[in-house]
């Protein structure tokens, strides 16, 4: 499954079923550019009922206010569309399937 662009208006409905992890991030971020692989590759995995979205502060900055972010990137990893656990900053791809399967 491809990294979905979340925006106010689909975010909502993409984020309310399973586990969704939502990356907060921004073009001009070079932390941000290296985490996008990660991401992706988790994407590419077709995880059941685990969906990757990511949100562009600098495009939605309500969604960022919404979710209290201040530093990017920032994961933040809902289930059923509630937030469960956020994580700022750059991680390998094993600490953030980590953080899916504490979710399951």
């Amino acid at each position: 499954m491809a990294v979905i662009t979340l925006t106010e208006e689909n975010f909502e409905s993409e984020i309310s079923s399973g586990i969704a992890v939502v990356d907060f991030w921004a073009a001009w971020c070079g932390p941000c550019k290296m985490f996008a692989p990660v991401l992706d590759e988790i994407a590419e995995a077709n995880l059941p009922d685990v969906k990757v979205g990511k949100v562009n502060v600098d495009e939605q900055p309500e969604l960022a206010r919404q979710f209290r972010v201040m530093t990017i990137p920032t994961v933040v990893i809902f289930k059923d569309g509630k937030a469960q656990t956020t994580s700022v900053g750059v991680k390998p791809k094993k600490e953030v399937l980590e953080m899916i399967e504490r979710l399951r």
